[in-house]
């Protein structure tokens, strides 16, 4: 992986954990926080979008959109956890 794709992956997940933070719970969670959320969203994100059979295209505001989509069902699903 080069040093390009790994700042994009960073600045993805940031953008996409504070964007999903400010959805569920009112506020982000620092950066190192929104930055893991983010990237975990990515992965949830794409993996749902795969079985759901969604496409949004390519690029990166489809990649920001897949990855806050994944993040806020990561979210809620913390959410759901912790109040159990």
């Amino acid at each position: 992986m080069s040093l390009e794709t790994l700042i994009i992956w960073l600045v993805i997940g940031a953008i996409a954990g504070w964007i999903a933070g400010a959805i569920v719970k009112g506020g982000g969670f620092g950066l190192i926080g929104d930055i893991i959320v983010g990237i975990v969203g990515a992965v949830i994100g794409g993996w749902l979008a795969g079985v759901l059979g969604i496409h949004i295209g390519g690029g990166v505001v489809a990649t920001i959109i897949t990855a806050t989509g994944g993040a806020i069902v990561l979210l809620l699903l913390v959410r759901l956890i912790r109040r159990a």
